[in-house]
């Protein structure tokens, strides 16, 4: 099981046996390069507690005061030994005190349980699984699959999850049959009783009484200081940097840190080899990046590097990026990161990224534009036609995507944190918020950890700071979006740190290849699983529909994933959905 994740971390090993539990560790060294080994143990009271942990904890300064005055000796300066230490002292309570991306196990030898906790926002990735009377859990699902006791299988709501909502899943289910994933913002317990859980964490609603200019400034404080405290770490910090708004910021803040402490901040941009030729604009991606690149290097002092995808690259890491989440993803968005990734760890082991504050701050159309936002279903995938084009009617009939959808979507609804008295379409703005932070972010999440880890890179995101997430979630829409401009709250709140072109330029979203050779690639690939007759996706596939499919131009600007996800991404979904099921032994 250790050895299925040893790309998230190469560093050290070890291992922890006793009668009731074994934990396991494959690490990458970010803290106390020598001293924070795992599995971690240490005593209290005659009885033995354990630790397997991965993530970061950002507000050590706070934690470590407070538990040396309580008579904890610090042995490193790892979070490891802050997190057991909290634990130690404040028992389940100790996550609510953390600010980080985590997902730690505890063996507590006093009570002999095991306590499974994972951070807020879901950023690090917890699954498990229940098998005769044992709890296996691991980081990824493929971890999982070397126990003897459980192998990777599918049923009808395994396929309902990829063909109806994928490539989003619904929080806590693992696709995979009988394996799930504890929520974001969640503890759970395994002992003699069984397993139980609850939520230490989640949305709140309640009134906004800050004015705009007070706001603005809490704003401003808030992102600058989650930047500057994601940037602690032993080992050097690089940043991602596009060209937009969300990543201009991170790199503007954290590349002054960078100078503060007489070093330069390294930053990376990608892109594909000939999007120079071939880029079209359209609404959902008006602009190129490299030209706001460009401009910001004449102003930052950083140390950058241009990367490129061509693509047959992008279309060979297809299938490696199935191998890497375990699961169909954002096919070209998770290819080309994926690639991109095991570039920039040559460089670095820590990335910090723009993720995420579209979610946060409005940044979509679908909050904006009528037609999205009031649409009946999920925002970002509410058109099911587009799914079932490919698609034999026997199957359509069978799975009932639609039905699955809507129901996922009412279900999601129904646990959306209200505030009374809201007018409608206040309400409906609040629901896409929450719909935002705990589906369609969480895919973005999940992908940036897989890509990432995949490589032994730990990229941290910022803007998902909870406490950022708790404030602007009651936020009004009329300080978030003002004069026609998205995000206008958070332009306002980094005013001065970009130059004006970069500040108020127009969302524009991940990359991607707009080179009809890369759709030729697809088309000819997918047309060889049609001919090959032991292709599992063929039981799904009505092959006269999918030739008239690939027969006809594809529709690049009108996407039925997100913002990037049209017809040829179409195309690299089902070529993974088989990559998937041959992989894994899935059938249907």
């Amino acid at each position: 099981m250790r050895k299925s994740l040893a790309h998230r971390g190469h560093d050290q090993t070890g291992e922890y046996l006793d009668r009731h539990v074994g934990l396991s560790h494959t690490r990458l060294s970010i803290r106390d390069i020598s001293g924070g080994i795992q599995p971690m143990r240490r005593f209290a009271g005659g009885r033995e507690y354990v630790i397997v942990y991965n993530g970061e904890v950002y507000n050590m300064d706070e934690l470590v005061p407070e538990l040396t005055r309580r008579g904890y000796v610090f042995e490193t300066t790892s979070d490891t030994e802050a997190i057991l230490y909290a634990y130690m002292e404040f028992g389940l309570d100790c996550a609510a005190m953390l600010n980080g991306i985590f997902a730690f196990a505890i063996w507590d030898g006093r009570l002999e349980r095991l306590v499974l906790c994972r951070d807020r926002l879901g950023v690090k990735p917890l699954f498990y699984a229940e098998r005769g009377g044992e709890l296996i859990f691991g980081s990824e699902p493929k971890s999982l699959f070397c126990h003897p006791d459980i192998s990777p299988e599918a049923d009808d709501e395994s396929f309902h999850e990829i063909f109806a909502v994928g490539p989003a899943r619904t929080p806590g289910v693992g696709v995979f049959k009988d394996v799930y994933e504890v929520l974001p913002g969640h503890i759970m317990i395994y002992d003699r009783g069984g397993l139980s859980g609850f939520s230490y964490w989640d949305l709140a609603a309640h009134p906004h009484t800050d004015s705009y200019e007070e706001t603005v400034e809490k704003t401003g404080f808030l992102v600058r200081d989650a930047i500057i405290r994601q940037m602690v770490s032993d080992v050097p910090v690089c940043s991602f940097l596009s060209g937009g708004l969300d990543s201009s910021i991170i790199t503007a803040v954290a590349s002054e840190y960078m100078r503060e402490k007489g070093a330069l901040l390294h930053t990376f941009s990608f892109d594909f080899t000939e999007n120079d030729e071939y880029f079209r604009a359209n609404s959902f991606q008006p602009t190129r990046d490299r030209p706001f690149v460009d401009m910001l290097l004449q102003i930052l002092k950083v140390d950058h590097t241009y990367l490129y995808c061509s693509d047959e690259e992008l279309a060979d890491m297809l299938p490696k990026a199935v191998l890497a989440k375990d699961l169909p993803g954002m096919t070209d968005v998770d290819a080309s990161l994926l690639y991109f990734c095991g570039l920039v760890k040559e460089h670095n082991k820590v990335a910090l990224t723009g993720e995420c504050a579209d979610e946060i701050f409005g940044g979509y159309p679908w909050f904006y534009r009528p037609e999205l936002l009031y649409a009946d279903g999920f925002p970002w995938s509410h058109d099911i036609s587009a799914r079932t084009t490919l698609l034999r009617d026997s199957v359509v009939e069978r799975l009932q995507l639609d039905e699955y959808a809507k129901q996922r979507y009412r279900d999601a609804l129904a646990r959306v944190p209200r505030l009374p008295g809201e007018d409608r379409e206040a309400s409906r703005r609040r629901e896409v918020s929450c719909l935002n932070i705990r589906w369609f972010m969480q895919t973005l999440l999940d992908r940036m950890d897989r890509t990432s880890m995949a490589h032994g890179l730990e990229v941290r995101v910022p803007f998902a700071d909870h406490r950022i997430v708790e404030y602007l979630y009651n936020v009004p829409w009329s300080m978030k979006y003002r004069d026609g401009s998205e995000k206008a709250l958070l332009r306002d709140a980094c005013e001065g740190l970009l130059p004006p072109p970069v500040l108020r330029r127009k969302k524009s979203p991940y990359p991607k290849t707009y080179n009809p050779a890369y759709e030729s690639i697809l088309a000819s690939r997918l047309r060889g699983v049609l001919d090959d007759k032991t292709a599992p996706v063929n039981a799904f596939l009505d092959r006269e529909k999918t030739e008239r499919f690939l027969s006809s131009p594809k529709d690049y600007g009108k996407p039925w994933f997100g913002q990037l996800m049209a017809g040829p991404q179409m195309v690299a979904y089902i070529l993974q959905i088989n990559d998937w099921m041959k992989d894994y032994g899935i059938s249907f």
